[in-house]
């Protein structure tokens, strides 16, 4: 029985807890079900990242949105949309826009603004 997937990300220069190499990604459900060579077949949509690394999401322990205080600088919209298109998949926000959220009353306002 041949497995389809969603999508196979194919061709990249794959970068794993396993080191780098040449290596497909095949996705189902939203998440990764397979690494491996795959037969573009197998997939409803292939992704060619000829020249292109696959990383794994990463995580940004310092992101400075500026909300409240700063919007004109970057909000919690904005940068998240940054954050998103070059891979990061969380972010810890420093604490420091003005107002500081510092309280639980500050942090209950930035997760309403979330």
């Amino acid at each position: 029985m041949v497995i389809m997937y969603d999508l196979i990300v194919k061709n990249g220069t794959l970068v794993s807890h396993n080191g780098v190499g040449q290596a497909d990604v095949a996705v189902r459900g939203g998440k990764i079900a397979d690494i491996g060579v795959f037969d573009a077949a197998r997939a409803k949509k292939v992704l060619d990242c000829t020249g292109l690394h696959i990383l794994p999401g990463v995580i940004d322990t310092q992101v400075h949105l500026r909300e409240p205080g700063g919007e004109h600088k970057e909000d919690l919209e904005t940068g998240g949309r940054a954050a998103v298109m070059g891979g990061v998949t969380s972010v810890f926000e420093m604490p420091n826009p003005s107002p500081l959220t510092i309280t639980a009353t500050a942090l209950a306002d930035k997760v309403a603004r979330a």
